[in-house]
C-alpha cells in the first residue's frame, strides 16, 4: 500500500539516499545471506526512484536494534540526517532501523525536521505528513512489540529447560558440561594444570 505521492521532489533527490542494512545477530549474518542480499538490493530501488548518490551503511550487521548495544551504523545515519545530507532512508522493514521506541521516534523526528523520506518495501513515507507519521509510528510500535514477544518466549524456554535440569549456560574457559555429572574440568591436561596454578597463586 502506497502511503503518499511516490514521485520525489528534486530538492530531495539532490541529496543522498542511505540504505541501512542490519541483521540482529552473528548467527543471522552467517546463516541468512538471502535477507542481507535483499537489503543490499535497496540500492537499485533508490536509483530507480531518482537518487544519484546512494550510500550503504552496514556497520550494524550482527547487532541487535533493541537499544541494549552500541550501533555505530545507526549513529552514522543520525549524524548524516542532522547534517541535512539525507533525502531518504531505505530499509527492508521498520525492525531494521530500530526495535525500541526511543531510537525509532528520534529517527522520525530527524527525518521530519529535514523532510527526508523513509522508504521500505511498502512504499514511501513522509514523516512531515500526519498519516504517514501515524503509519510509521505503528510500524515502530509493532516492531518493539515483536521484540518483547521474542524475549518472553526465550525466557519461557530457558525456564522450562531449567525445570528439567537441561539448562546450559556458558562456562569459563577450562571447564565443560558433562552429561553425567555436570560441570567439570576440560579434558585437556594443560588447561587443567593452568587452572590449578591460578587457584594456587590466589
Amino acid at each position: 500500500m502506497m502511503t503518499s505521492v511516490e514521485i520525489l521532489p528534486p530538492t530531495i533527490l539532490q541529496r543522498k539516499a542511505i540504505v541501512y542494512v542490519r541483521q540482529s545477530s552473528p548467527g543471522q549474518v552467517e546463516n541468512n545471506p538471502e535477507s542481507r542480499r535483499r537489503q543490499y538490493e535497496l540500492v537499485d530501488v533508490a536509483r530507480h526512484r531518482g537518487f544519484r548518490t546512494v550510500e550503504v551503511i552496514d556497520d550494524d550487521l550482527g547487532r541487535s536494534a533493541s537499544g541494549m548495544v552500541a550501533r555505530p551504523g545507526f549513529e552514522k545515519l543520525v549524524a548524516a540526517l542532522c547534517a541535512g545530507e539525507v533525502g531518504a532512508v531505505l530499509c527492508f522493514d521498520a525492525s531494521r532501523l530500530a526495535r525500541n521506541g526511543r531510537d525509532w521516534h528520534h529517527l522520525l523526528e530527524l527525518c521530519g525536521l529535514v523532510e527526508a523520506r523513509v522508504i521500505d518495501l511498502d512504499g514511501v513515507y513522509n514523516p512531515c505528513l500526519p498519516n504517514d507519521r501515524l503509519l510509521l509510528g505503528m510500524k515502530g510500535s509493532i516492531s518493539e512489540f515483536e521484540l518483547g514477544i521474542i524475549r518472553a518466549r526465550m525466557l519461557d524456554a530457558a525456564r522450562a529447560k531449567a525445570r528439567r535440569g537441561e539448562l546450559r549456560i556458558s562456562v569459563p574457559i577450562g571447564y565443560v558440561w558433562h552429561r553425567d555429572y555436570g560441570l567439570g574440568l576440560d579434558p585437556d591436561l594443560r588447561l587443567q594444570q593452568a587452572i590449578r596454578t591460578v587457584f594456587e597463586r590466589l
